[in-house]
């Protein structure tokens, strides 16, 4: 019995690790555009906090569009 319980929690910690290191690659791609959007608007706009986030929500359209066609 409890080698059966072994063997069930250790296929399921392999395929859960699997399972999660396929997933974030393009995640991140995408999250790293997002984070360089809010960067630029920050640069760009230092103080005036509506003019950075009506920059940050066109860039982040901008970026949305073309990861999304590329998928």
């Amino acid at each position: 019995m409890l080698k059966k319980v072994f063997l069930a929690t250790a296929a399921t910690v392999i395929l859960a690790g699997a399972s999660m290191s396929a997933g974030p690659a393009q995640a991140g791609v995408m999250n790293m555009s997002l984070f360089e959007c809010a960067k630029k608007a920050k640069a760009k706009h230092r103080g005036d906090r509506k003019a950075a986030k009506a920059c940050r929500k066109s860039c982040k359209a901008k970026k949305g569009g073309l990861l999304k066609k590329k998928s």
